[in-house]
């Protein structure tokens, strides 16, 4: 099992809504596929955003990143209607 942080920004001005790292692990969860690996997510508040912490089952750490690569941009467009957007690496 590989461990993948990831960051997200806050988009919109202001403080993040109160379970906003609840919506976004329920997105991610929503949006993941079997292959994908995903195992588990961890998400904590940071004074921009949120990080991720993404525990995924793959063969190597770079099966691991292109995993999680996709699947975060399949849910960039729901993360973007929530007021985040996945930051560079």
């Amino acid at each position: 099992m590989w461990v993948i942080q990831a960051s997200l920004h806050r988009t919109l001005p202001g403080p993040a809504p109160q379970g906003s790292s609840h919506l976004i692990h329920d997105l991610l969860w929503a949006h993941a596929t079997q292959a994908e690996g995903l195992e588990h997510i961890r998400p904590r508040p940071t004074e921009h955003g949120l990080d991720l912490f993404l525990f995924v089952r793959a063969h190597c750490d770079t099966s691991a990143l292109e995993q999680m690569r996709t699947l975060l941009t399949r849910v960039d467009t729901p993360i973007a209607a929530h007021g985040y957007t996945v930051a560079a690496p």
